[in-house]
């Protein structure tokens, strides 16, 4: 494994940060937090303040969900050509833009330059994808069983959404949620994560500039959540939230949710099981496991969690995957030829080194990595472990970091029994040659997604979410924008 020495911020990144606004956005205006206090921006690889931020309050996020619930009314009536074109044209700038943003992406959160383009596009592909949805929100008709009645039903926009975004995929968990409320015909409000705000604030210059009418997205970033997300939920304004984060947090927006009966998205924890059976493709494994286990530094809900691997080939997949991952370039995400950028801040490699540490402690065996780099950074290399004991820390809690443990198993059975047995049910991934095996897990495991054979799952095009513990609804595909959409029917006489 190497390590590359973290350096101080580049001075083409500190430039593209200079040009992004850094206040809130209400009304189509940018402006300062009404208290006038701000908070900072930290690069995770250096720890250097890169930006201060407006901090919004209270009495902001009143402003913001006014405005939204104004304008709600004639956003709606716009028509569906309109909004798909904005977006569409977003998407286009999202591209053209898309080096630029790529590196305000990587400074801010620390994934590699590489990676973070590749967000870039898939961020800029919801905007795509529901700019051809927006054209085609249809209704049904058909007549009572009598005879009697016509029933024609009809989509209509939701309402003035809450959206709040996570810090690890900053660009796409907007995107995610504010093209299909775009396509609906809904205003919003939006916090972005206060780790990662900038990629966030660049994304309403380009709406603005492809077109979004004044009031139709308000962003309100914050230093304090519920500061802001507390009084949009109890407004009475509010028709939706959509929220992707921890499950502690989900549930609380639900109860509040509760109390406006407001209609609820939610995108929560995940513990993924990533399971090898001995007839697998090992070669074909260790990539999937490298593909879910390392995008982002492991800080994904998606990530591969605890790894079950069948005993005969349990030994012989440690050491492949340990293999692989020696070879990954750590440091600075901007610097060329890294793989694997820093954690996004000191709680997080706090976290998973004392997850690591209380494995070990329980009889798990490093087969490589498990220890912090020196020097500047939130550095964490990445990390095999074998023989994990099942009641380790780590086989219960989401890891968010590159560590990898590896635990045998005997039997489809029990494996299938390990692999459900937690509170969440957000992705699963197996690898098998026998078809039939793999539709069997498929059904057996209990979660909203399934990787067979491979370790990506996430596309514009496909329902992403999950269920148990790691939420409600669905983001992406074509059900996607039904999370926006409200169903109403008339009556007539025939």
């Amino acid at each position: 494994m190497t390590t590359q020495t973290s350096t101080r911020t580049s001075q083409q990144a500190l430039d593209a940060i200079a040009k992004v606004s850094t206040g809130l956005f209400i009304d189509g205006q940018w402006a300062d937090a009404a208290s006038g206090a701000r908070f900072d921006v930290v690069n995770p690889a250096t720890e250097e303040v890169v930006a201060t931020v407006a901090d919004g309050g209270p009495e902001d996020a009143q402003r913001a969900i006014e405005t939204a619930g104004r304008v709600q009314k004639e956003w709606a009536a716009t028509a569906p050509r309109e909004r798909s074109e904005i977006l569409r044209r977003a998407y286009d700038l999202i591209m053209a833009r898309q080096d630029e943003l790529a590196l305000i992406m990587t400074t801010e959160m620390g994934k590699p330059l590489a990676e973070a383009k590749g967000e870039v596009a898939y961020a800029a592909e919801f905007f795509r994808w529901f700019s051809e949805e927006a054209v085609r929100i249809g209704g049904d008709a058909t007549t009572t069983g009598d005879g009697k009645t016509r029933i024609i039903v009809s989509k209509e926009p939701v309402g003035p959404c809450v959206l709040v975004t996570p810090w690890n995929f900053p660009l796409a968990m907007g995107t995610r949620k504010i093209g299909p409320a775009i396509a609906a015909g809904c205003t919003m409000v939006f916090k972005p994560a206060n780790l990662t705000p900038l990629s966030s604030l660049v994304l309403v210059d380009i709406l603005v500039e492809a077109g979004l009418p004044a009031g139709v997205l308000n962003v309100v970033p914050t230093s304090k959540a519920s500061k802001v997300v507390s009084p949009w939920m109890s407004s009475g304004i509010a028709r939706k939230v959509s929220f992707t984060g921890s499950t502690e947090v989900g549930v609380r927006l639900l109860g509040q949710a509760a109390e406006h009966v407001m209609r609820s998205s939610m995108e929560l924890g995940g513990n993924a099981p990533f399971i090898v059976f001995e007839d697998a493709d090992l070669d074909r494994a260790v990539d999937g496991a490298v593909a879910a286990k390392m995008r982002n530094m492991g800080e994904a809900c998606t990530a591969a969690n605890r790894m079950f691997v069948q005993r005969s080939v349990a030994d012989e997949f440690a050491r492949r995957l340990a293999a692989r991952l020696s070879t990954l370039s750590v440091g600075n995400g901007a610097e060329p030829g890294t793989d694997v950028g820093p954690l996004v801040e000191e709680k997080a490699l706090t976290k998973v080194q004392e997850l690591v540490d209380d494995a070990v402690a329980k009889g798990a065996e490093v087969v490589c990595g498990g220890s912090r780099p020196e020097g500047p950074g939130y550095f964490y290399t990445p990390t095999v472990l074998s023989g994990v004991s099942p009641d380790s820390d780590l086989m219960s809690e989401e890891i968010f970091g590159p560590v990898a443990p590896v635990v045998p198993f005997d039997t489809e059975e029990e494996v299938t029994r390990l692999a459900n047995d937690t509170p969440w049910g957000l992705v699963g991934y197996l690898f098998t040659q026998d078809v039939d095996r793999g539709f069997r897990m498929g059904d057996a495991l209990e979660v909203g997604m399934v990787g067979l054979n491979t370790g990506i799952v996430s596309n514009p095009a496909a329902p992403f979410g999950g269920i148990k513990a790691s939420g409600l609804g669905r983001e992406g595909g074509r059900v996607g924008i039904e999370e926006f959409l409200e169903t109403k029917y008339l009556a007539v006489p025939r």
